[in-house]
């Protein structure tokens, strides 16, 4: 059985060292998933996010490489 963490918007920030601000335009932005508590808060899926900016920058990097950058 895999447990999820939900971490609060600074938390997340902090765990990825990004200002909270850039966390929460990138999630408003549906590029990063999320839960909205309330009106303000939101929760993001530690693990789920970490993977996910991981294949991104693992496609990034392959893409480089195909066009010789």
């Amino acid at each position: 059985q895999i447990r999820s963490q939900l971490l609060p918007l600074g938390a997340m920030a902090a765990d990825l060292g990004v200002r909270p601000p850039d966390l929460r335009s990138e999630a408003e932005l549906g590029r990063i998933p999320y839960v909205r508590v309330g009106q303000h808060g939101m929760l993001f899926d530690r693990e789920l996010v970490r993977r996910l900016l991981a294949e991104r920058a693992t496609q990034t990097t392959l893409e480089e490489d195909r066009h010789g950058r």
